[in-house]
């Protein structure tokens, strides 16, 4: 049986929380798109995880509409 990737947004993903869901997500083979505002979160938080082909992060406040398709969020 094979396990089929999902492309899964992380809202907040540059913060504490979410920089470790995003790297958990990874690890399970997931394909992550991080969206942060950078208001309370870090670049730094996520900056190991930019080389990784199947990570994706964008600079967007979410109080406004972002059209992405994904699997999960």
């Amino acid at each position: 049986m094979s396990v089929v990737a999902k492309r899964v947004l992380v809202t907040g993903g540059a913060g504490f929380l979410g920089s470790h869901l995003c790297e958990r997500l990874l690890v399970q083979g997931d394909d992550v798109l991080c969206v942060d505002n950078y208001f309370t979160g870090r670049k730094d938080n996520i900056a190991h995880l930019l080389g990784n082909p199947n990570f994706e992060a964008h600079r967007h406040d979410v109080c406004f509409p972002l059209y992405v398709e994904v699997d999960e969020i």
